[in-house]
């Protein structure tokens, strides 16, 4: 026996920290050098051929800059910040008075947790921050029974606007309807109704009256707004279903990343709530839900990612609270498994579109390779 409260909670907000201001950084970095992928996903508008997904974040950066006379890049730098900002604090304020077990330190250990970002870069600065954000600020509510029924309609509001901003929003709503089951000794689907048509109503426009990203003036535009933009989302031209049957070979090693997490998810929740079969299920299903992106989209890991993150803001809910009385954690055999868990996690890494299991991980990445790293970052 010994006292881990203040122990496991320093390395929490070690790993959040930390992360949080590698995030912030080379979120920066990837705007100023005018990344397709992440400065250009946030620049798709709908000044170009009218009405499309993700649209409506390029347009409200145009009005922006229209009204400030400031840069695209600095916009939208900002605005990412902002978001992140929102989550890393809700995300906090969610486990401040928690009692942090080794187990839930090893789901942010995981490569497709925090870890994921150190382990890839280009997850860095992606739109899925609003969804974390929205998500972390929902948790926190429920977590002081503070969801009003205004907050709920602020939730969905701000639900709705995200889809205009990314459509992968629609898939993880899921998560939403889960917290709502689990904290409800009922289960009343009218209340439940608001939050799936605030995310396909507007994934439904898309769908029925959306135009390409690029409609053919998109770079045009933006260079005349002090952009240039030379690979990226403008340029995505592909046959994404035939691109991972062509590459299988790399697309079946994400199985390995899958069942490893599975079972690593697993184990938390046995070892940790006595409600794991039922809180299992429920997760099982909304990656069931997602489904239609691993056959849509090739980014295999990031979506398994985001999964991760959320269920890693989802569990926080059902951390015990923090009694100083009882500030003692058995050192059992669970304990060494979650050790064991840990470290292996720090070897292996799963790439955002690709191979989707490989032993470059964190260690590997920051110990043997870190100067081919840094370079890559910059």
């Amino acid at each position: 026996m010994f006292n881990t409260d203040k122990f496991y909670k320093r390395i929490l907000y070690t790993i959040t920290c930390l992360t949080y201001l590698y995030i912030v950084t080379f979120t920066f970095l990837h705007n100023r050098k005018n990344d397709g992928y992440v400065l250009g996903d946030w620049l798709v508008n709908y000044q170009d051929g009218g009405f499309k997904r993700r649209g409506l974040s390029g347009s409200f950066f145009f009005f922006l800059q229209d009204i400030t006379g400031l840069s695209l890049n600095s916009l939208v730098y900002a605005f990412q910040a902002i978001i992140i900002s929102l989550f890393f604090y809700f995300y906090l304020k969610l486990i401040k008075e928690k009692e942090i077990t080794i187990f839930y330190l090893s789901l942010l250990f995981s490569p497709l947790g925090f870890v994921a970002y150190f382990n890839c870069v280009d997850y860095v600065g992606k739109k899925e921050f609003i969804l974390f954000a929205i998500f972390s600020y929902f948790t926190f509510q429920i977590s002081k029974a503070t969801l009003s029924l205004k907050k709920e309609y602020l939730v969905c509001f701000l639900l709705f606007i995200s889809v205009l901003f990314h459509e992968i929003v629609l898939f993880f709503i899921p998560y939403f309807l889960i917290l709502l089951a689990l904290n409800d000794e009922k289960i009343v689907m009218k209340k439940y109704v608001k939050y799936l048509l605030a995310v396909f109503v507007p994934a439904t426009l898309i769908l029925v009256f959306g135009h390409k990203i690029n409609e053919g003036n998109s770079l045009s535009i933006l260079r005349d707004r002090g952009v240039v933009i030379k690979r990226g989302i403008f340029f995505w031209d592909i046959n994404e279903r035939k691109y991972i049957l062509s590459q299988w070979k790399d697309y079946i090693l994400y199985f390995i990343s899958f069942i490893i997490s599975f079972l690593h998810v697993r184990f938390y929740l046995k070892t940790s709530s006595n409600q794991w079969k039922k809180i299992g299920f429920y997760l099982i299903f909304a990656f069931l839900f997602s489904l239609p992106l691993f056959i849509l989209a090739i980014d295999w890991g990031r979506w398994f990612y985001i999964h991760m993150v959320m269920i890693i803001i989802m569990l926080a809910n059902y951390l015990k609270k923090t009694d100083a009385k009882k500030s003692f954690q058995t050192i059992n055999k669970n304990f060494y498994i979650a050790l064991i868990i840990i470290f292996f996690s720090l070897f292996y890494r799963v790439e955002m579109s690709g191979r989707g299991f490989t032993f470059q991980g964190f260690l590997y990445r920051t110990l043997i390779i870190p100067r081919e790293l840094i370079n890559k970052m910059l």
